[in-house]
């Protein structure tokens, strides 16, 4: 049996069995998948090919999760599609991508959506919301004005069916990551990664977009997992939700982590709460203290990049037990079956133990080569890792990826730029936050500080938009006329 046709069974047995919960509204199993399979049908009717690609501009919502799991389910190939950008760079996305068919919120077909579509000839699959408690042909239904699939060409997508995941590269573009659906088990060994016990319900707030959302979508439909979902986190919904189902575990980042501590959730609200896993970003020791002391919530963190389909390395309470003191700051071991080695930056010749450079792991599910990272790390003795930075010059914003040269290439698209500078400054709730400092052409009406972020966050996801932006006479630069970063962070600091 494939991946695709186990995931189909289980989620069509129970059908009576609850498994969603969303702003008040509880799915059953049944209901996710007559969903699921209401997804399948659209794009039969249409005949959309099973090797083309089908894109999803992903939110977290009941009926993304539908249609998702209904593509996977069925061996189709599923695209995710970042809502966190503008129409414009969604549309743009779209084009290149030559998409057989999108499937999007009622929200998010705007006027340049629709238009690339239409263009492409693409096939529109609507979801919406507002018709929850009405038929299923009401809330997902072919897009109005997209009823038939154009003649394309579309894009094929090659080998066995699987998911595409954008994540950053290390320059450029972001790139996107291709997943064959069988190397979905490690979705679920992901949600097991460090855990002992019968699986909790969750109370998800990582987006279905990246890869620890596609892997907890994925897993929790394999392991009939109880799942409250969040749009997007915030602690008044996390609290209630905690309150209500009383896990013993919650997962998210150390953004979450910082929220929860600067709301001043009384302790008593979350008294069920045991473990707190996470990962994405490290959790720097001081935040972990501050957490653990306030809660009396043992703290369990890990290691993973959507090149790995999940998690590589981690805590377990068990490893916490015996070297939470000595280890603090690591981000745990490698998980059983997975090789770790450290190489050199330059070279890539393997480093001995307790030396700094490129983490570099092997999984065997994904193949028989080493997969190369741009984490900065060592292994002691004992074989815990520690993150010692990034080696791309990337800034993690509450778990996001922003890589500075991607900012810079949008504000220097703005008519009066002449050249920008991007750094990461610290910030207590998000670990860090990318700001700009700019250089404008001479003889150019000045722009405002707001008109720049306006331009940027049409080519940018929100993420990656400066949270601030000085306008400078002169870049500060080295002997050798590079931009002299660290002078900049001191006009940051000088400006606060």
């Amino acid at each position: 049996m494939t991946f695709s046709q186990a995931l189909s069974e289980i989620i069509h047995r129970d059908p009576g069995m609850p498994i969603v919960e969303y702003k008040g509204r509880i799915f059953s199993k049944g209901e996710y998948a007559a969903l699921s399979d209401r997804t399948t049908a659209l794009l039969d009717a249409a005949v959309v090919e099973q090797h083309m690609s089908v894109g999803v501009i992903v939110r977290n919502r009941p009926l993304h999760a539908a249609a998702m799991l209904g593509l996977i389910a069925n061996a189709r190939w599923l695209t995710s599609i970042y809502v966190i950008q503008s129409p414009e760079a969604i549309a743009q996305e779209m084009m290149e991508s030559r998409f057989a068919a999108v499937i999007a919120d009622v929200q998010d077909w705007t006027v340049p959506v629709l238009e690339a579509a239409h263009a492409a000839g693409a096939l529109g699959i609507q979801l919406d919301h507002d018709a929850l408690d009405g038929s299923i042909e009401a809330q997902m239904g072919r897009c109005s004005g997209l009823a038939h699939l154009g003649e394309g060409p579309f894009r094929a997508v090659g080998g066995e069916p699987g998911l595409e995941i954008l994540s950053s590269g290390t320059t450029g573009k972001p790139k996107r990551i291709v997943f064959p659906n069988r190397m979905l088990v490690r979705a679920v060994e992901s949600v097991s990664a460090g855990r002992e016990g019968p699986i909790e319900p969750d109370i998800l707030g990582w987006p279905y977009g990246g890869i620890g959302g596609m892997c907890s979508l994925v897993a929790s439909a394999m392991l009939d997992r109880y799942t409250c979902l969040l749009e997007k986190f915030n602690v008044a919904e996390w609290v209630d939700a905690v309150e209500r189902l009383k896990p013993k575990l919650v997962s998210g980042v150390p953004a979450m982590a910082r929220m929860i501590l600067d709301a001043g959730v009384p302790r008593e609200k979350i008294e069920s709460i045991q473990y707190f896993y996470g990962g994405s970003a490290p959790m720097t020791p001081a935040l972990q203290i501050e957490f653990e002391q306030t809660y009396g919530i043992d703290i369990i963190w890990a290691y993973g990049a959507t090149e790995f389909c999940g998690t590589i390395i981690s805590w377990s309470p068990s490893l916490r037990k015996d070297y939470r003191e000595s280890k603090l700051g690591s981000m745990g071991k490698a998980l059983p079956g997975i090789s770790l080695r450290v190489t050199d930056v330059d070279t890539h010749a393997e480093l001995p133990i307790g030396e700094d450079g490129f983490l570099e792991a092997l999984v065997p599910v994904i193949g028989d080569q080493w997969i190369r990272t741009t984490d900065i790390v060592t292994i002691d003795d004992d074989g815990f890792v520690f993150h010692k930075g990034r080696g791309d010059g990337a800034i993690l914003r509450g778990g996001y990826k922003v890589l500075p040269e991607k900012v810079v290439e949008a504000l220097r698209s703005h008519q009066a730029v002449l050249d920008a500078a991007v750094i990461g400054l610290p910030d207590d709730r998000l670990g860090s936050i990318p700001v700009a400092a700019v250089e404008l052409k001479s003889g150019v009406d000045v722009p405002t500080v707001e008109d720049l972020r306006d331009h940027s966050r049409i080519a940018l996801t929100a993420p990656q938009v400066p949270a601030r932006i000085l306008i400078l006479p002169s870049l500060p630069r080295t002997t050798s006329m590079k931009i002299d970063l660290k002078a900049v962070a001191r006009a940051f600091m000088e400006n606060a």
